[in-house]
């Protein structure tokens, strides 16, 4: 028996080709999950992102900041993130932004991350948010105790899954527009993947990415079962965009890797491997992964089973833990999962997860990262880390607010939408 919720998402998709109006008109009148509260959520997250680009005057590119202050306004207690506008949260409003049907704004972004894919060395996890002139810049801040000029050794790094978002979204605009230098901007950045993370050996996949500065910069070996679902989905959009290169067995490549990551006995996925790309880590749940892994357009009907994992291993509330020790609720995977719900035809859960997120919107008008304090994730932020020092406090957050009106408005980073 197929799901109401199924036939309705069913009908949207078939809406490829029409009009964002038609198609947004079209949306709330299927019926589909989860009405007014996905209206709402919509509503707020769209005009928070929108007025901070618009704030910015002019048409120049320009980054977001990723994070507010703790009240969502006034200064940020963190020198690291004062002016820290992170890749992969801009590359997310972007998509977001065209989901609001916001091009205008989406293409100011959008243009911030071509400049930095076309002219940097390499895409960086973190630039300066703000206008952008002739180039993107480092993030850094002035520390007084040392009297000088400080930049961070993981925002100058470059992860794999942050390049591959970033692509994602210049493909996003490359379908809303039809302008093939989006496109070719998203295909160098695949390239950088390919050239300097394609492991061709016996384990397969693709590595971590790169940490720390250009004058030495450490490769990460580790591989990530969340990179590997993004890159599936990049590889193949390229190739569907007629992008120059062997793209669909650059996707068979990452294909390949994600199912020795899926576990058959427990019914959820591996977060990666360890540090020598070949042995399987078990010391860590991610929520992300059995949420991700929902969203590429041909996943198994097998892999529905990481959802009850989540739910069984990672629920907190009405909401998800980023890790299995359920220490609080972290809000952009409790909007990940309610897109993964909308998907799979699970209107009523998505619509408690929505609701969960239409509760934690800052003053400022950014969802905020976790409902608690601080949450932590097991994981550790960079190389040079000697403990899990990766945590996730509870700020405004871009990332939070755009995976949140993704989820809203029914719209699947991993498809393209013509």
């Amino acid at each position: 028996m197929i799901r109401a919720g199924a036939v309705a998402l069913a009908a949207l998709l078939a809406l490829d080709a029409v009009s964002p109006s038609a198609f947004a008109a079209a949306r709330i009148a299927s019926g589909g999950a989860p009405g007014h509260v996905a209206a709402e959520v919509s509503a707020q997250g769209c005009k928070a992102m929108a007025d901070r680009v618009d704030a910015i005057a002019g048409d120049a590119p320009v980054l977001l900041r990723s994070y507010d202050g703790a009240q969502g306004s006034g200064e940020i207690d963190t020198p690291a993130l004062r002016t820290a506008a992170f890749t992969y949260d801009n590359a997310l409003a972007v998509i977001a932004l065209l989901a609001c049907e916001r091009r205008v704004e989406a293409l100011r972004i959008g243009a911030a991350l071509e400049r930095a894919a076309m002219h940097d060395t390499r895409l960086r996890n973190t630039y300066r948010a703000g206008a952008v002139a002739d180039k993107v810049l480092p993030n850094g801040w002035w520390d007084a105790t040392q009297n000088r000029w400080v930049e961070d050794a993981y925002q100058s790094g470059t992860a794999t899954g942050n390049v591959a978002w970033a692509a994602l979204a210049l493909l996003a605009l490359h379908d809303a527009t039809g302008q093939v230098h989006w496109r070719d901007a998203a295909a160098k950045l695949a390239t950088w993947i390919v050239d300097n993370t394609r492991d061709a050996g016996a384990g397969g996949g693709f590595s971590g990415g790169v940490d720390g500065f250009d004058v030495a910069p450490v490769k990460l070996g580790w591989k990530s079962t969340e990179h590997a679902i993004d890159l599936v989905a990049l590889f193949t959009r390229l190739a569907d965009a007629g992008a120059a290169g062997d793209w669909r067995e650059q996707a068979a490549h990452a294909r390949a890797f994600l199912d020795r990551q899926w576990d058959e006995g427990s019914g959820h996925f591996l977060i990666g491997t360890a540090a020598d790309g070949n042995t399987p880590n078990r010391s860590a749940s991610a929520l992300d992964v059995q949420w991700w892994s929902q969203l590429l357009p041909d996943a198994p009907a097998a892999w529905r089973r990481a959802i009850a994992y989540a739910e069984h291993h990672h629920a907190v509330g009405a909401g998800f833990d980023f890790n299995d020790d359920r220490d609080g609720e972290w809000l952009e995977g409790t909007a990940q999962a309610a897109l993964a719900y909308r998907v799979a035809g699970r209107a009523d859960a998505a619509a408690r997860c929505l609701a969960e997120i239409a509760r934690q919107f800052s003053a400022g008008g950014y969802v905020f990262a976790t409902r608690e304090e601080r949450i932590t994730t097991g994981l550790a932020i960079g190389s040079a880390s000697t403990s899990a020092d990766f945590f996730y406090y509870r700020r405004p957050h871009l990332g939070a607010t755009a995976w949140a009106v993704l989820a809203a408005r029914a719209w699947n980073p991993y498809a393209a939408r013509r």
